[in-house]
């Protein structure tokens, strides 16, 4: 019985050397020392022995059981060492490398923002696609067939769909505003709703101007909205946006799709109101046009005019970014500089 024990300790003590993976030594443990393994099954032998042999076996058998799993353990750190791949001499107590996490672009952060500001004034977050058409672009908002925003010194209009009409004439969306007549064709007013967005212009870049860049669309839609209510939308916004009053002024502009339109400004907190670049020197900066939808707007959404009014408003996003971080230059969002990012996390 001891020859037994002894050559199990042998094969047990060779096989955990020549293990090579972590389920191996377990395998080994489990046929050599579990319930059911070969030392388990030996020691059952021993209710026919004396007790002079019991005591005997039994020393020697707790000796082996000792040695395979001191064995075991050992060829587990080894091989645990061998898969770590450490340099030789590695100080393991170093602190390690505080790994880098990611965080929100601004543009989408400040877009984050202005919808929980919408969402506690009952609006609906609105989506729209980036493709659009000359009918949606221009026609439902009332341009003029010669608009020169139809061209191509300032629309996108894609290779091999550009020589058509209306829906059969296709474009990268210049604004959003062709996708609240998508929103009004499909729901049932009153509403109010939001449309966040990118949208492309092809334009000479510069401080505040970009080829591609983000909008953010608010549209009311109801019985009565009165003009104070617009006026009060834009104000409650940005005071939202910036934690402050923020001085703003509405100027008459024209525009196709409002009537009457107003080209709406905001002081230039950047400069606070003192004139900069950002602002071309006025301290003022124009960041969004408003106004009620011009008729033939509600009615290319299919909503009757003579019942229903509302409000609109567009904002650029990119510039309010620009207001509330006192950044000079938009095309440093868009260029991909992790060290100017990596300021907003």
């Amino acid at each position: 019985m001891i020859e037994r024990v002894e050559a199990l300790r042998t094969d047990a003590l060779e096989r955990i050397a020549a293990a090579n993976s972590a389920d191996e030594v377990q395998q080994i443990r489990s046929s050599t020392l579990g319930k059911k393994g070969e030392l388990s099954q030996l020691m059952r032998g021993l209710r026919d022995a004396t007790i002079e042999e019991r005591k005997t076996l039994g020393k020697a058998s707790n000796q082996v059981k000792g040695d395979i799993a001191n064995a075991l353990k050992e060829r587990e750190i080894a091989l645990l060492d061998a898969a770590s791949n450490l340099p030789v001499g590695f100080d393991v107590t170093r602190p390690g490398t505080v790994p880098q996490q990611g965080a929100l672009h601004p543009i989408t952060q400040m877009m984050y923002d202005l919808n929980d500001a919408f969402a506690s004034l009952g609006f609906e977050i609105y989506d729209g696609p980036e493709i659009s058409t000359e009918l949606y672009a221009f026609d439902s908002l009332n341009f003029p067939p010669d608009h020169p925003a139809r061209e191509s010194m300032d629309t996108y209009w894609l290779a091999g769909h550009d020589l058509g009409k209306g829906a059969d004439r296709v474009c990268l969306r210049p604004h959003l505003t062709g996708g609240s007549v998508r929103y009004m064709q499909a729901h049932e007013p009153p509403f109010r709703f939001v449309y966040p967005g990118r949208v492309f212009r092809n334009e000479t870049t510069d401080a505040s101007h970009e080829r591609a860049f983000f909008q953010y669309e608010a549209l009311i839609v109801d019985e009565k909205v009165p003009f104070t209510s617009g006026r009060l939308l834009i104000n409650t916004i940005l005071s939202t946006v910036f934690g402050r009053e923020v001085n703003t002024r509405m100027r008459a502009g024209f525009f196709p799709f409002v009537e009457p339109g107003f080209e709406i400004d905001m002081e230039c907190l950047v400069c606070h109101g003192d004139g900069c670049r950002v602002c071309k020197h006025v301290g003022w900066l124009e960041v969004m046009p408003g106004g009620p939808p011009h008729p033939e707007v509600l009615r290319a959404g299919g909503i009757d005019p003579e019942k229903w009014e509302g409000f609109y408003i567009n904002i650029g996003l990119d510039r309010l970014v620009m207001m509330r971080y006192g950044v000079d230059d938009v095309r440093q969002f868009h260029s991909g500089d992790l060290r100017f990012l990596q300021q907003f996390r």
